[in-house]
């Protein structure tokens, strides 16, 4: 692959396929990664914005499909980065041009500060509700006192090794304790659903408003947003294969729980803020500030994913000095800016990633010779250019006009079929 990125600084770390050497990832640490950064309270709040419009059946239904899809796309994003070696920065750059991939690049960046504040803020905002539950921080700066403790947690992770994180804190430490946290509290609420009528419950029907498709388009949110991270992990692999089936693995079942017990939850504490009622559980208190500390990786995940994207714009600073400015921004944005009007914002700029990855996995996915591919890359590829504007608008007009079908899926298929169709021979 040494001849894929002569034109490239040796010194750019983001955009030169990884060694490998480096590559030391199995299909343990990919799912152990995944099933970590797919826990986590917004998951849960996303499933629980299904009721009432949904039944239970139905909605269980939507999230084990949307779920399957969402993180099987996933894993193949995964496998063609770990055959590669690309990061996400570096596959942009093969599709879409030298010169035109900083745009996406850029809106990357923009919308990983987004989101990296957005989690500080969930974080504060759980904490501060512990510890009033316990008793504790019923003053009024405790909710900055909080910010700044768990920006300056991401700091201090960004400060060390990726592979290390993951292989020793998440895949050893995090996980096991997160999963008992997740166990206890699904148990608890399908106590307090069996209390209930818990045959009531399973075969309550939904009050309308949202169909099958938008309901997939709500579950399949959740993986996709990951989707422009995903190869500054995934290149660390050994195999592709290992790859694929860990990040799908992993992915699927966290999505899957956090977006079921989001519904459990709803069911049976309809009226109750989300944190609220998981406090209300028996040992909630506990379960909640396990989750609370692995929503950490969630924070650090779009920190060290912006930090690669800017290395890849501006190679004279590390990935690691680029991480402690990402985190220290987030932080100083969670502070100042009312993050949860501006969710839908974020929601909104990470729509132009679906079919930009519909693109990119229809030019090189599937057998590409992908060295070769990079060799023939040019200022502009104008092609999947055109394609991928055309899908953003496409992704949009969808919801207008045909407002049962969804966005995401026929965005990213549509996306995909032309730009295969289209690929150079």
């Amino acid at each position: 692959m040494s001849t894929a990125v002569s034109s490239q600084p040796a010194s750019n770390e983001a955009l030169a396929p990884l060694p490998a050497s480096q590559r030391v990832f199995g299909w343990h640490d990919h799912a152990s990664l995944w099933f970590s950064l797919g826990v986590g309270l917004l998951v849960m709040q996303m499933g629980a914005y299904l009721m009432p419009a949904m039944g239970t059946q139905q909605a269980l239904l939507a999230i084990v499909a949307g779920s399957v899809i969402g993180a099987g796309l996933l894993g193949w994003v995964a496998k063609l980065a770990c055959d590669s070696g690309l990061a996400s920065a570096g596959l942009m750059h093969a599709v879409y041009g030298r010169h035109f991939a900083g745009l996406p690049i850029v809106l990357n960046i923009v919308q990983l500060l987004g989101w990296g504040t957005f989690e500080l803020v969930v974080m504060r905002d759980a904490t501060v509700a512990i510890g009033r539950q316990s008793g504790a921080m019923a003053a009024s700066g405790w909710p900055v006192a909080a910010t700044l403790l768990w920006g300056g947690v991401v700091a201090l992770l960004i400060s060390g090794s990726m592979v290390q994180l993951v292989r020793r804190l998440i895949a050893r430490v995090a996980l096991p304790l997160v999963v008992l946290s997740l166990l206890w509290l699904t148990w608890q609420f399908l106590s307090m659903a069996n209390a209930q009528g818990l045959q009531q419950i399973w075969q309550r029907q939904g009050e309308g408003g949202l169909g099958v498709l938008p309901a997939l388009d709500l579950v399949i949110a959740m993986p996709i947003s990951w989707l422009p991270l995903l190869a500054d992990y995934a290149r660390h692999g050994k195999r592709g294969a290992s790859a694929l089936r860990g990040t799908w693995l992993g992915y699927a079942v966290a999505n899957i729980w956090c977006y079921s017990l989001g519904v459990l939850v709803a069911l049976t504490l309809p009226s109750q803020d989300l944190v609220t009622a998981l406090l209300l559980a028996q040992g909630g208190l506990i379960a909640l500030s396990l989750i609370l500390i692995d929503e950490v990786d969630n924070a650090y995940g779009d920190a060290y994913s912006g930090a690669v994207s800017a290395h890849s714009l501006w190679p004279r600073l590390s990935v690691r000095a680029w991480g402690l400015l990402v985190a220290a921004l987030s932080t100083v944005l969670a502070l100042l800016l009312p993050m949860h009007s501006l969710e839908p914002f974020l929601l909104l700029l990470s729509s132009v990633f679906v079919p930009l990855f519909g693109v990119i996995l229809g030019r090189l996915a599937l057998g590409v010779d992908i060295p070769a591919a990079l060799q023939r890359t040019a200022s502009v590829h104008w092609v999947p250019v055109g394609l991928w504007l055309g899908g953003v608008a496409l992704f949009h007009l969808l919801p207008k006009y045909l407002p049962g079908w969804g966005a995401a899926l026929p965005t990213l298929a549509v996306c995909f079929v032309l730009a295969r169709l289209t690929r150079p021979r």
